[in-house]
């Protein structure tokens, strides 16, 4: 890791990245994509030293909404169990009124449980959780440096029983690996088990770009011998990877997710994340 300055830590929706960079080793990473213009080492985390304190300036002064954060690195990366940087932003978070959302796959969130739920009961929370395939041996092959699946429909069992909502990231579905019926179903049953509101899922497949393409076949050489050849012929240099079972994995998705009223349209998903209860929020005040 390395520290760097930034000249500020919220987005113009509300977003945030404290971190650039990740050691969670997804085989699959979009943000490897040398369209970021990362100018360090992926794995080599750059931290914004000043962004905590950018933080409180910045929401002293904007309209309370919900803070998002985990779009281009996952939040819960391993450093922050010291640097605790994720910590001190929910404590700014809790004591300016604002609601507070994140997409991640660690268990370390479970960390701030009560800082969530304080913050849920003052405003608004959504904890969003990956997940690829139920197979936990799979898993420690796509996403090596993280918890596995079965750890992480403990995290949303637990954020369920604390009444904190959850919406789950169905993607990526790697053609030939977990595009499989039986995967796609064993991960539609945890969300119903879970009570989870909401899905994204953009469709059966993956994306890749000059960076993350590159990252991914060497991966697939090392684990999946004969792959990445059959992803050339099939796909070439194309950004959309979709999975051949495509149609019959979305109908499967779509049927399920409408019989268990979970949102299953990403507008529809995107806009209950950034829902914030403006009229409980001036009686749940306490600044």
């Amino acid at each position: 890791m390395h520290y760097i300055t930034s000249k500020s830590i919220l987005s113009s929706k509300n977003g945030m990245n404290l971190y650039r960079g990740c050691t969670h080793g997804c085989i699959y990473c979009d943000s490897r994509s040398e369209i970021y213009g990362m100018d360090h080492k992926f794995e080599d985390i750059a931290v914004k030293q000043n962004s905590i304190d950018l933080l409180k300036k910045e929401l002293r002064k904007r309209p309370k909404a919900m803070i998002g954060t985990g779009a281009m690195t996952d939040p819960y990366v391993p450093l922050e169990k010291h640097l605790r940087y994720v910590r001190k932003s929910l404590e700014l978070i809790y004591k300016y009124g604002f609601g507070f959302t994140c997409i991640t796959k660690s268990d370390l969130i479970l960390r701030d449980l009560e800082l969530l739920e304080k913050i849920n009961e003052k405003s608004r929370v959504v904890v969003q959780m990956t997940l690829t395939t139920a197979d936990d041996e799979l898993c420690s092959v796509l996403e090596p440096n993280v918890c596995p699946t079965s750890r992480r429909v403990e995290v949303l069992e637990i954020l369920r029983d604390s009444g904190i909502p959850t919406v789950v990231w169905l993607c990526p579905i790697l053609p030939y690996i977990n595009d499989t019926e039986e995967n796609i179903n064993a991960i539609l049953d945890y969300c119903i088990d879970n009570d989870v509101k909401g899905i994204f899922c953009h469709g059966m497949g993956l994306t890749l770009r000059d960076g993350n393409r590159e990252y991914f076949y060497s991966k697939l050489d090392e684990h999946f011998p004969g792959l990445k050849e059959k992803y050339i012929e099939e796909y070439g240099n194309d950004y959309s990877i979709p999975s051949p079972n495509n149609d019959k994995l979305m109908g499967i998705f779509k049927k399920r997710t409408s019989e268990a009223g979970i949102l299953n349209n990403s507008y529809d998903v995107f806009k209950y994340l950034q829902e914030f209860p403006q009229d409980s929020y001036q009686t749940k005040l306490i600044i």
